[in-house]
């Protein structure tokens, strides 16, 4: 009996320190649930597509590539977000944080836009469509119909139509496209993520470079 007791004692003992360890290793997401998300949110910048987007964003807005993974992690942003921020930031001729502050005051990205008493045409780029269609037909009839009046006091662009209007400012400008081929995928639906990864597929088998002349063949002039 009493070498049972003790064997007894044992797994009891051995029970304890295990359930110990595994409380101890839960604690932190029971009690922490925003840095549970936080991990889940790393996570998926080992997402190729992402960390080529983060990399082109740091690029064309010429600020480091960590500065933008640690705003995007820190505050919670969406991806499509991060261009507008820093585009604001360059406009404005502040740092990215102010945009930020503000906007976690609960401005949207319109009102940050008329704080700093900056121009809707900042948001545009010139399209040579006759017709738009969702979801930049509203933006660009504001555009259209405003920009040589002077009259954009009357216009009011929503936070996911300034989001659409600089994202496809920035691929088309990054990657020298037209916008036209934006717009066209982003009416179908897709995101620019999977937008900004197209083009660059697009780009590796060639389809954006000039033909070459054949052997024996004068360019014609």
């Amino acid at each position: 009996m009493p070498a049972r007791r003790k064997t007894n004692d044992r797994i009891h003992w051995a029970l304890g320190i295990v359930s110990g360890l595994l409380l101890f290793l839960l604690l932190p997401s029971l009690t922490h649930p925003l840095l549970a998300q936080n991990v889940s949110l790393g996570l998926s910048l080992t997402d190729g597509r992402v960390k080529s987007f983060h990399f082109s964003i740091s690029s064309y807005f010429g600020v480091p590539e960590a500065t933008v993974i640690r705003i995007r992690e820190q505050y919670r942003l969406s991806d499509e977000e991060l261009p507008v921020i820093f585009l604001l930031a360059r406009e404005a001729r502040v740092e990215p944080a102010v945009i930020i502050n503000l906007r976690l005051k609960g401005m949207s990205w319109w009102d940050i836009s008329l704080h700093f008493r900056l121009s809707p045409e900042i948001l545009f780029l010139p399209v040579n469509l006759v017709r738009i269609g969702p979801p930049y037909g509203r933006a660009y009839g504001y555009y259209r119909q405003y920009r040589h009046q002077k009259a954009w006091g009357r216009v009011v662009l929503t936070d996911v139509e300034i989001v659409d209007l600089v994202n496809l400012k920035f691929v088309s400008a990054y990657h020298r496209i037209p916008p036209e081929r934006i717009m066209e995928m982003r009416a179908s639906g897709h995101n620019f993520i999977d937008i900004h990864d197209t083009i660059i597929k697009e780009k590796g088998k060639g389809k954006d470079k000039p033909p070459k002349n054949k052997p024996g063949k004068k360019q014609k002039h």
